[in-house]
């Protein structure tokens, strides 16, 4: 633990918490969009699109900021290297699993090469550019396992670093993250997305630049360590970032930025700053017992389950589009409560998923915390009643 980590309360996080069903909900309504109910070439089309575009990027360079922070905030010493990675996987793996399957027995079967469908099983699709079929957002989990199987050896790391300089290690990360977006651009920029994405936010983009920016395990690694930098300082009581009013203005400023840069640095480039500062933030004020409504029950609540809603929502979009026909669009009107609906779906299958499977899995599976032998200690869960680490799951766009 810091030496000044005293100054700061470990303790629940239920603003961020409901948090993330803000951000699973942009998500949402991003993929919404790419589904075109409304015909893209009308105005309310195209306003549609160009509203959400940056909403999908903006959700997953939050949620794996946010990952790295809530690890290193839950984080305590006497669990074994395996008991987390044990943790992890039985919170993630089996989700994961039924959705991969009922997305293939709805619709993907037919379109989801053999060696697309194993790596996708065994969460190694982000590794490679190109669409991996299946359920489309699990992609994100891909790298979720390169973090879960890094951060008991990176944090050991981010803690030999004073917290003097802190903040220099995360201007260096950021840096980095602004510095990508030119370096995807000498990548081939062929082969590019196909017809079945035209009039979405992908029409004409080129894959190999996309999937380094957004989807590459080690570039999305920056993230979940700049979470991890920014969690030690506001445990170390040295945040002097914004409040939550400015911080909440800057990521409002950056989601409208991102809707006019070029396209590679809407990815990831003009969230990261907004996005930590914001995190950062609202920790501060929670640990110093500043409420909000996003840490009402009801949005502790629907936060919960936004892990299970990201897994499920494309799938329940999917569902509905193929009632509607993937040709028919749909007047404005009757497409809000088309989406509607799709948002109900998937909010009801989210609390089966979350109930049915990842609940009782946890419960029955994932065991009590273990003691480690002196020297061994990695991070252990938080204690009962207090679930911080549960914060960062995902909820991911694409």
């Amino acid at each position: 633990m810091d030496g000044n980590a005293g100054l700061v309360r470990r303790g629940r996080l239920d603003t961020i918490t409901g948090m993330r069903f803000v951000a699973a909900l942009v998500v949402f309504l991003c993929h919404a969009a790419t589904f075109n109910f409304v015909a893209p070439d009308t105005g309310v089309g195209e306003a549609f699109h160009f509203a959400t575009e940056s909403a999908g990027t903006a959700g997953v360079t939050f949620f794996f900021i946010l990952s790295g922070f809530v690890l290193t905030w839950s984080a305590r010493p006497g669990e074994t290297y395996g008991g987390f990675l044990r943790r992890r996987m039985f919170k993630m793996y089996p989700n994961h699993l039924v959705t991969f399957a009922l997305a293939m027995a709805l619709f993907a079967a037919a379109s989801t090469p053999p060696v697309s469908a194993v790596l996708n099983v065994l969460l190694l699709h982000a590794w490679r550019p190109a669409p991996g079929g299946g359920n489309g957002p699990s992609w994100s989990l891909s790298c979720d396992l390169l973090f879960y199987l890094l951060f008991p050896l990176l944090l050991p790391l981010v803690k030999k670093i004073p917290v003097a300089r802190l903040w220099w290690w995360v201007g260096g990360a950021i840096a980095v993250i602004m510095v990508l977006p030119t370096v995807a651009q000498l990548l081939p920029s062929t082969p590019r997305f196909p017809d079945d994405f035209d009039g979405t936010m992908l029409e004409g983009v080129s894959m190999y630049p996309f999937w380094f920016l957004l989807t590459f395990p080690p570039v999305r690694l920056l993230d979940f360590v700049l979470g991890i930098l920014i969690a030690r300082i506001v445990l170390s009581g040295r945040w002097t970032g914004p409040g939550v009013a400015q911080a909440v203005a800057l990521t409002a400023v950056g989601y409208v930025v991102g809707l006019f840069v070029p396209f590679y640095y809407t990815l990831d480039a003009v969230s990261v700053i907004p996005m930590s500062l914001l995190i950062g933030a609202l920790a501060v004020a929670e640990s110093r017992g500043r409420t909000s409504w996003l840490g009402s029950p009801v949005f502790r609540r629907l936060g919960e389950v936004s892990f299970a809603f990201y897994l499920i929502h494309e799938i329940a979009l999917l569902f509905v589009r193929s009632l509607v026909g993937f040709d028919h669009h749909l007047p404005p009107f009757t497409a809000l409560l088309v989406i509607a609906a799709a948002f109900a779906l998937s909010l009801a299958l989210s609390f089966l998923l979350y109930h049915g499977v990842e609940t009782p899995v946890m419960r029955k599976w994932a065991g009590p915390r273990r003691t480690a032998p002196a020297g061994g200690a990695v991070p252990a869960p938080a204690p009962p009643g207090e679930r911080p680490d549960d914060v960062g799951e995902k909820a991911r766009p694409v």
